[in-house]
């Protein structure tokens, strides 16, 4: 817990030592009142009559009870703004270490679990830091000051309290013991149930249409009732402390009582009974604020080990030290060489895989040239160009870009080079043009002609155009409104804008039809001839007039060559070509059409 307030800024500090002091002057003004109460005790038992000092005790006792009102006030107010700049900082920073993260600490934590570390996670602690500041603070001092003030009474009382003490400290020993595990295993659940239901939202579609309501729901169930169950378990345990707390505190009461009038009874004058009176009253109000101090850390221990889990969570996420490491190179000597990609003997294999996915890859793509990737599914075609923007580094040999080794580059510099388009097209809640006008490059400005004019290229002009609002239409989160084709479409206009020296096209359009296929890459060819592009496709037709054809089959390059080298002379490469296209076709004698 205290290293995660290492984030909060001098400001809370301040608030923090502000509010020590009023918990200081709170817990005097909570013990001074037992002793007026003892005075006006020992005034009214006694018999003298002294109503003006009865008054005069009796005002001082409420204005020490306003004073400890405000002062709870204030330590609210300051604690409440602890937390919340606690909770702000946490979720900016743990976003901040999401955003550099590579897609293996991803995938090791998930995106479920990221998004509820980012969330519950730090609710609970934004709430177990605003209270706790009030009780963890205060409990200690108020309990430590008023057995002080028990201790110069009479031996009796200040045993019974001291029996409830331990008590007290004995059952929340025990709950803690036999809860805290399980409150560990309640934000796992969490996690797995944020994972089904955000599973089952993505893909309400594939849900519906396949009638699989009742499984999604059953599996939803089943994940709720699981965390119900847990859940019901650390209530049951903790709701035990509230009762108990309530039966020791009667129980102190009545014993403080009872051994009072047994020792007022035995005691000869009356001025000595009244002041053994004013004492037992003044005893139970100090008796009654060490019970009070206990019951406030019995609060803490409902909440506390259910927030010290998350902050263990929360830790995980910002101690994680991300596996891909900036570069220092920002740009280019004079001289080298622009837009090309070289890989050399890569080998990639998945954390904790015993297999290598990617296995002794080579291949070079010159500046303007169009290199494609084709395989079966599985063979590694998507990890190649995943390898080049670094979402994962190479475990053996080395991938290039422009002649430089790609983990040399700034991560910035690296992707300012690059137009990625991923096989998965993604649209953010916005507009057209700020999902075109996506991101951030040196050196370039996103106006809104270049946005047409990217989008004109990409062919979704006249999509864009017929909607009512243009550029200005709006698209929701994923694009939901959008059509598959749409989406890949305005995807591939997000990189265009870019103006990078080298294009990646994740099976960028298989969404497409053939037409707008064919049209798209001439326009591409056309417009930006200069530009390298690499490819992954599963369409012979895309890319039989790429410059330079990779084969890879389990990992491994089988082929690399043009269409009609490949044909020659690749095995594999005939399999998927022909499995796609006619022997006529594939011989150009006639236009090309797919058999799908």
């Amino acid at each position: 817990m205290f290293r995660i307030l290492k984030v909060l800024k001098w400001r809370e500090w301040v608030y923090a030592a502000l509010s020590v002091g009023f918990i200081v002057l709170q817990v005097w003004l909570d013990l001074t009142m037992p002793d007026y109460m003892s005075s006006i005790t020992q005034l009214a038992v006694s018999g003298t009559g002294n109503m003006g000092a009865i008054w005069r005790d009796g005002g001082l006792m409420l204005a020490c009870a306003l004073g400890s009102a405000l002062s709870s006030v204030a330590v609210g107010f300051f604690a409440a703004r602890i937390a919340a700049a606690l909770s702000f900082c946490l979720r900016a920073q743990i976003f901040d270490r999401v955003e550099s993260f590579s897609m293996e600490e991803i995938n090791r934590f998930s995106t479920a679990s990221l998004i509820t570390r980012t969330t519950n996670d730090i609710t609970q602690v934004q709430m177990v830091v605003s209270m706790g500041l009030q009780v963890v603070i205060k409990a200690p001092i108020l309990a430590v000051w008023a057995i002080v003030k028990i201790t110069s009474t009479n031996w009796q009382w200040s045993a019974v309290t001291a029996a409830a003490v331990v008590l007290m400290v004995a059952l929340m020993l025990f709950i803690l013991l036999a809860v805290f595990p399980k409150f560990r295993k309640v934000q796992k659940l969490t996690d797995n149930l944020n994972a089904v239901t955000r599973e089952n939202l993505t893909g309400v579609r594939i849900v519906r249409a396949y009638n699989a309501e009742e499984y999604q729901e059953k599996k939803f169930a089943d994940a709720n009732l699981e965390l119900t169950k847990t859940q019901l378990f650390t209530s049951r345990a903790m709701a035990v402390l509230s009762p108990v707390m309530t039966m020791l505190m009667s129980g102190l009461t009545l014993a403080i009582y009872w051994i009072g009038a047994t020792l007022i009874d035995a005691l000869p004058t009356g001025a000595e009974r009244a002041a053994l009176f004013g004492q037992m009253a003044a005893f139970s109000g100090y008796a009654m604020q060490v019970v009070a101090a206990f019951m406030m850390l019995a609060i803490i221990f409902i909440i506390l080990p259910r927030a010290m889990v998350s902050v263990r969570r929360i830790r995980e996420v910002l101690e994680t030290e991300p596996t891909i490491v900036d570069g220092a190179l920002t740009a280019l000597p004079e001289g080298s060489p622009v837009g090309t990609v070289e890989f050399r003997h890569v080998s990639f294999r998945y954390p904790d895989a015993s297999n290598d996915v990617l296995h002794d890859v080579s291949f070079k793509a010159e500046k303007g040239q169009t290199v494609a990737l084709i395989g079966s599914t599985g063979s590694g075609k998507s990890t190649v160009v995943n390898l080049i923007p670094r979402f994962y580094d190479a475990t053996e040999g080395e991938v290039l870009v422009d002649g430089v080794n790609v983990k040399e580059y700034a991560l910035s510099a690296l992707h300012d080079r690059i137009g990625y388009v991923s096989q998965r097209a993604v649209m953010f809640s916005g507009t057209v043009e700020s999902n075109v006008a996506y991101g951030e490059k040196k050196g370039l400005t996103f106006t809104e002609e270049k946005v047409k004019e990217a989008v004109r290229i990409a062919q979704g002009q006249d999509f864009v155009e017929k909607k009512e609002d243009g550029y200005q239409a709006f698209v929701s989160q994923g694009g939901t409104n959008f059509s598959g084709g749409q989406k890949q479409r305005l995807s591939i206009a997000r990189a265009v804008c870019r103006e990078p020296e080298i294009f990646l096209f994740d099976d960028s359009f298989s969404a497409l039809d053939y037409k707008t296929d064919k049209q798209l890459r001439q326009a591409l060819k056309r417009e930006l001839a200069g530009a390298t592009s690499v490819i992954v496709a599963q369409r012979i037709g895309t890319i039989r007039d790429a410059d330079l054809i990779v084969v890879l089959e389990e990992g491994k390059v089988v082929g690399k060559g043009t269409h009609d080298e490949l044909m020659q002379n690749c095995e594999v490469y005939r399999e998927i070509a022909y499995s796609q296209l006619s022997e006529e076709e594939l011989n150009g004698q006639r236009e090309v059409t797919a058999h799908e």
